[in-house]
């Protein structure tokens, strides 16, 4: 039997078994009967003016003929039993009119309307129902908006594409618009009533999904930062070329299996384990896998005629940076390829300030950047802001009627003729480097910017050379500019605005549009930011590189310094792969002999396990805490070796794991710890370990993983291309 005798056969036992409503019909063509998909349903909204799209299934060699307003076409089914028909766009109209489609049977859908249709997609916070919403009571007894219809497609993973979804139209009234989704209805309730032409929502959204699964494989091919996804994919789909190679690998290799199986087994000898299935070679079966949202939630609706697409979305995929913009451009672009409908419009929302635990508050303003990329890399895309109405402890903020409003603003400007609109908030245009201060410009600030409780402008920091880091500023209002100064920060170079995971900015446009968060300027490298010039006199400046059983540094001049009161250290890291991480940190002095603040090798003399106060810290890696006068440091500098017993009793360490709590013996010239640390935070600030080891020694920033937190038995030094340590004192 062929391999399509096999599937005729498979497709009559579906068939005489009376499963075929639960497959695909392109897969079974048992169907006799017209059938139309879900979304060509009574009540339903079609596109206003645009070509009206409409499928179905039939038996092959049956004509269809399609009828709406006063026009109609046929068509012929293919040979899977699926046909398409094109009739001409028509004027919106609220008068309900039937869409007649007539083969070996007829449908009739009632109840249609034509206006404007959007599609509604993401996460939650696109689920979020009206319900939910603020003002839910008062908002549901007023929907009483029956030019308002819409439909929710069910959560349906699927790795194979599905073309239909069980889903109904509703009419918008008290009784159904608790349902909707808040953001859609919102948006909709706004262009009726500015319009006022039918409104039609396509709500396909999944709280806590990525946006991976919702893109299609076109979009992830066509962008070259996510080839790893789409080669994936591709691995995973029945007849591409890696597919089929990696299956006839295995077949091979199991049939050979087999044969040597075979063979043991008449001899009575042990047979080794068989091949197991690449697991590369598996289907996706998780909701949150790349395209199984697309396939089972969007493709249902695939071709649909839509005026555009609300998306909110991002929490699932906060902590990526820069590359969310390439994973929303794969989306974008794959919808709109797919679709068939050019460059339709795509507006999103910019999640809102939220705690995220303990995360490093500087994550979700670097995705909130990168989202903002978006609407600045792919063309007819626009993005609200919403940090005004945040609940930075709800994830999912309940304010959906400013945000349905702003997708409405933006709609409207760009897609219904109201150029005169203000429906982007401002945004940063250009930066000036006065004397002392800095100017930062704005465009589109609505007449000009002010703040909604009429206060000075908050959350702006700025940076210079000697600033030690981001230093908050105090902001005056200038028209469309802000001019910022601290008496921290001499020389200014730089800024950033509600660069805070729960930043909760005043600062708006005259048409009360928030400003998102921002940065520009060139931030000074670590080391020229650091406050060492005029006060830090550097004893010590070694390549570490060089370490191994004799220290020799490229830099000493502890001959010519004695007297001190502060200790600093700055230790620059650079990866293999050219991650850079730095620290500083300055501490009391904890001896009076310049030659044991170095590496603390037997020679110096140099042991220390004590207290350290007022420690001023400062860094570039993620999660450090960073601040002045932290008073809870603790040193560990000895040459010998160590156990993780804390026999110093030294607050919150372990007796089990190697941290801020060891206990050094012998032999003296041993091991060898240089560590210090924050003990509340059970934090390493930094570690030089095993320096006899050479490019074996141990050397990090910040919490090591694994076994230890302080950094020992890594070996880790190799990893570093470049890695330097700087002491610095602060004479009296």
């Amino acid at each position: 039997m062929t391999k399509s005798d096999v599937t005729r056969s498979l497709d009559r036992l579906w068939c005489l078994l009376g499963f075929a409503a639960a497959l695909t019909v392109s897969a079974s063509p048992c169907f006799a009967d017209v059938r139309l998909p879900s979304i060509f349903s009574d009540h339903m909204v079609l596109q206003q003016n645009q070509t009206i799209r409409i499928w179905g299934w039939s038996a092959p060699g049956e004509t269809v003929t399609v009828s709406f307003s006063d026009h109609t076409a046929t068509a012929d089914p293919s040979d899977s039993g699926r046909w398409q028909v094109e009739l001409p766009g028509v004027d919106a109209s609220s008068t309900p009119q039937k869409l007649v489609v007539k083969g070996n049977n007829t449908i009739e859908v009632q109840d249609v309307l034509v206006g404007e249709v959007w599609l509604c997609s993401g996460q939650s916070n696109m689920a979020w129902t009206v319900s939910r919403s603020s003002n839910a009571d008062e908002e549901i007894a007023a929907a009483n908006h029956p030019l308002i219809r819409h439909i929710a497609i069910p959560k349906t993973p699927s790795f194979q594409t599905k073309d239909d979804a069980p889903a109904q139209w509703q009419i918008c009234s008290p009784e159904t618009a608790g349902n909707f989704t808040a953001c859609g209805y919102f948006m909709a309730r706004e262009l009726h009533q500015q319009l006022g032409v039918p409104i039609g929502l396509v709500n396909s959204s999944w709280g806590g999904t990525r946006v991976e699964p919702w893109t299609p494989p076109v979009g992830f091919k066509n962008v070259d930062a996510l080839q790893d996804i789409y080669q994936s994919i591709v691995g995973r789909t029945p007849g591409t070329d890696v597919y089929q190679g990696r299956l006839r690998a295995h077949l091979d290799a199991t049939q050979s299996w087999l044969e040597n199986a075979e063979q043991s087994f008449r001899k009575n000898e042990s047979v080794t384990a068989n091949p197991s299935f690449p697991a590369d070679l598996m289907p996706f079966t998780r909701h949150q896998d790349p395209t199984m949202l697309f396939n089972g939630m969007i493709h249902p609706v695939l071709g649909f005629p839509i005026k555009g697409a609300i998306w909110y979305q991002g929490e699932a995929n906060h902590s990526e940076g820069m590359l969310y913009t390439e994973k929303k451009k794969a989306l974008i672009n794959g919808w709109r390829e797919r679709w068939q409908q050019g460059d339709f419009p795509f507006y999103f929302v910019q999640i809102a300030p939220y705690t995220y635990g303990n995360e490093n508050p500087e994550i979700l303003p670097q995705f909130w950047e990168a989202q903002d990329a978006v609407q600045h890399q792919v063309p007819h895309t626009g993005m609200v802001v919403i940090n005004d109405i945040a609940t930075t402890n709800n994830i999912h903020p309940p304010a959906k009627q400013e945000v349905g409003q702003r997708l409405a603003g933006l709609a409207l400007k760009n897609d219904y003729g109201r150029t005169e609109l203000v429906a982007y908030s401002p945004a940063f245009d250009s930066l000036e480097i006065l004397d002392g201060k800095l100017k930062v410009n704005f465009t589109n600030t609505g007449g000009g910017l002010t703040t909604r409780d009429g206060k000075a402008p908050t959350h702006f920091e700025i940076i210079g050379p000697g600033s030690a880091g981001f230093q908050p500023a105090s902001a005056n209002i200038e028209g469309d500019s802000v001019i910022l100064q601290s008496a921290d920060v001499s020389s200014p170079v730089a800024f950033r605005f509600a660069w805070h995971k729960t930043a909760d900015p005043n600062l708006m446009g005259g048409t009360g549009l928030p400003v998102g968060a921002v940065r520009g300027g060139t931030v000074p490298a670590f080391v020229d930011m650091l406050p060492i010039d005029d006060k830090y006199e550097l004893v010590y400046d070694l390549d570490l590189s060089n370490l191994g059983q004799k220290i020799e540094y490229d830099t000493d001049r502890s001959n010519q310094i004695s007297d001190f009161d502060r200790i600093a250290y700055l230790l620059e890291l650079v990866s293999n792969e050219g991650k850079s991480q730095s620290l500083f940190v300055s501490v009391d002095a904890f001896t009076d002999d310049v030659k044991k603040i170095g590496i603390p090798t037997t020679e110096s003399g140099s042991h220390f396990q004590t207290h350290i106060g007022a420690m001023d810290v400062y860094s570039d890696v993620a999660g450090i805490q960073t601040g002045t006068a932290i008073q809870n440091g603790n040193i560990e500098f000895w040459p010998n070796n160590y156990s993780p017993n804390n026999s110093s009793k030294v607050n919150g360490a372990s007796n089990n794991r190697y941290d801020f709590g060891d206990s050094p013996g012998e032999p003296t010239n041993g091991y060898g710890s240089m560590q210090i640390h924050n003990t509340a935070a059970k934090q390493t600030l930094f570690a030089i370990n095993q320096w006899r080891a050479s490019d074996k020694a141990d050397i990090g920033i910040g919490n090591s993983n694994g076994e230890t937190r302080d950094w020992t038995f890594t070996k880790n030094a190799d990893s570093y291309r470049s890695k330097r340590l700087r002491v610095y004192v602060r004479t009296k």
